[in-house]
């Protein structure tokens, strides 16, 4: 194997669709998928947790409910892209379809991410193109936002780019701070990243040519999120 996953679309197929979730910390991300995958919400198979930390949590749960779990050294490797080549081949050889980057803190090689166009996306805590990178809460407190929020996106060779696939947002208080704000946004994150994936498993939302696609139809603006945890246009 030289480590290229073929190229496959994710779309509708004999369920459950295959998943691998890239993690480097806590994984509470990651949690609310299996989460929802165990309690039939989400129509999911998660083939594969990996992640650049043996000490990570998110590996540690991931064993804790029969989910192969993997991480890779990144210092046994001459540089970024052996490495990142070396994890995804994993990825690839586990069968997933789609990649999620749930608290995946290292930049993936913009060759690598390539091979993985459309089949890649990441959670992020800010109204991106907002704050990208680190400490978006904090900036959102120092620029006086009246709301705040996370975005999915499909994953580009640009830090935090890539077009965005569902936002979820809420309102900044005066009383916040940046822990109380990054508390009370992360079960929002949690909600926006399941719709997300089960959208892609059910072949409603796809990537094409640098767009998204609802129902085959180009997005002008991110989806959002209802009351009832399903995107909407809008």
């Amino acid at each position: 194997m030289n480590g290229t996953p073929e190229p496959r679309v994710p779309g509708p197929g004999p369920r459950p669709f295959p998943i691998a979730v890239l993690a480097s910390g806590r994984g509470s991300n990651l949690a609310a998928l299996i989460d929802a995958r165990e309690a039939g919400r989400l129509p999911v198979d998660i083939v594969l947790v990996a992640g650049d930390r043996a000490d990570a949590p998110a590996l540690r749960n991931a064993s804790a409910h029969g989910i192969p779990a993997l991480a890779l050294d990144p210092k046994s490797f001459p540089d970024r892209r052996s490495f990142d080549r070396a994890l995804l081949a994993r990825v690839a050889a586990s069968g997933a379809r789609l990649v999620v980057l749930a608290g995946y803190m290292r930049i993936i090689d913009a060759a690598v991410v390539a091979d993985w166009a459309g089949r890649m996306i990441n959670i992020h805590p800010s109204l991106l193109p907002k704050y990208r990178g680190l400490h978006t809460h904090r900036r959102a407190l120092a620029a006086g936002d009246l709301e705040h929020g996370t975005s999915v996106h499909f994953v580009s060779a640009e830090l935090d780019g890539g077009p965005v696939i569902a936002q979820a947002r809420i309102e900044v208080r005066r009383d916040d701070t940046e822990d109380a704000l990054a508390a009370r946004l992360l079960l929002q994150e949690h909600r926006l990243l399941v719709a997300c994936v089960d959208a892609i498993a059910r072949g409603q939302v796809r990537e094409c040519n640098g767009s998204v696609l609802l129902d085959d139809a180009a997005i002008c603006a991110p989806l959002r999120l209802d009351p009832s945890g399903h995107l909407v246009a809008a």
